[in-house]
């Protein structure tokens, strides 16, 4: 039993990382929207209003219940994990990915009120939380050892630094060409 519980597990964690990638990703979308012209800013703001509801409502939020429940049926069908200290650290990282969560939810309210404010580089910087999280949890599971775990999160830092100093840089190498 318990190896089907981890496989739906795995596979609801899937669906709920891919649904919180892509809607910090129409958050983006949503803000370099409010920077067009009005005829294009109205379509493309219904539409993205539209998309955003459905993902998040349809897959997200779905995806994210069932990968608790089929976690926490994991835990139940084998207790000892709890006994296990990497999985207090998973467990600390599961809070904070639904912190994330109840966060990205906020700004989905926005959307649907028309009060996103955020800019799109701030929705950039954003969803390297979630990626953060992501590698953070793999490395822990895989590894299940909280020192080997610290050098993949730092690794992830570093390279998520690096990919907005890569942001930053293609910027102003596009707001140079655009002038």
């Amino acid at each position: 039993m318990y190896l089907y519980l981890k496989a739906l597990h795995i596979i609801f964690i899937v669906c709920w990382f891919a649904g919180l990638f892509y809607i910090v990703r129409l958050f983006v979308y949503y803000a370099e929207a409010q920077l067009k012209e009005q005829t294009a800013r109205q379509i493309l703001l219904a539409q993205y209003k539209i998309m955003t509801n459905r993902l998040w409502f349809i897959i997200t939020w779905p995806a994210a219940i069932l990968a608790t429940i089929f976690g926490v049926s994991m835990l139940i069908e084998n207790p000892i994990l709890l006994q296990q200290p990497w999985m207090h650290v998973k467990l600390f990282f599961v809070v904070l990915l639904w912190l994330y969560h109840f966060k990205c939810h906020q700004f989905v309210k926005q959307v649907e009120n028309g009060t996103l404010t955020k800019s799109n580089s701030f929705f950039r910087i954003l969803n390297e939380g979630a990626t953060i999280i992501l590698f953070s949890v793999v490395f822990l599971v895989i590894l299940k050892n909280a020192f080997n775990w610290i050098f993949g999160v730092v690794g992830i830092i570093v390279f998520s630094m690096l990919l907005m100093m890569g942001y930053k840089f293609y910027k102003k190498i596009r707001e140079k060409a655009n002038k």
